[in-house]
């Protein structure tokens, strides 16, 4: 499958987007771009200290500051964006305008062990207790899903593999043609 438009991965913290994209992006021998390293690349710090130093608002600035310079990217490319990326600024349309967007669904308890095993490089859930933390997901997954299911694709992310993101997206340039 040779891409003609990037693809971009979207879900909750924790889905699994990096890991997926990376793999989908060798199998389809194409670049793989995760924005939240590309920021930290550019802005010379990590996203828990722009969060800590600046806030979120300021953060979401420049997450869509750097949004765009992929977006003019030649090539296509596999994208792995922010939890949050799609729910802020016109990042929703701008990234569905440019390529397939593809959303990585996973049921809270799942999102919630994940994200305990690397809770220290979530600056919106840092320091919470389990019970805290599974609330804070719910909180957060409630408000998100309006932006997540505006995605071309949804794709349960349990037992993921390249080769299924593959299929879906075989099957919905199939039906998206002419």
């Amino acid at each position: 499958m040779k891409l003609k438009k990037s693809i971009f991965l979207t879900g909750f913290m924790g889905s699994g987007k990096t890991t997926a994209g990376k793999a989908l992006a060798t199998l389809l021998k194409t670049r793989f771009i995760d924005l939240d390293e590309f920021i930290e690349k550019k802005e010379g710090r990590d996203i828990p200290t722009i969060f800590e130093e600046e806030g979120e608002a300021k953060f979401r600035e420049i997450e869509t500051k750097r949004l765009q310079e992929i977006l003019k990217l030649k090539d296509p490319h596999v994208i792995s964006l922010g939890g949050g990326t799609v729910c802020f600024n016109d990042n929703l349309e701008l990234i569905k305008k440019q390529g397939t967007l593809l959303y990585i669904d996973l049921p809270v308890n799942v999102l919630a062990e994940r994200i305990k095993e690397s809770k220290f490089t979530r600056p919106l859930l840092k320091n919470l207790s389990s019970e805290e933390l599974i609330n804070n997901i719910e909180e957060i997954l409630t408000e998100r899903k309006k932006f997540y299911e505006q995605a071309h694709i949804l794709i349960n992310g349990l037992n993921l593999t390249p080769q299924l993101i593959l299929q879906k997206l075989g099957v919905y340039e199939k039906e998206n043609t002419d």
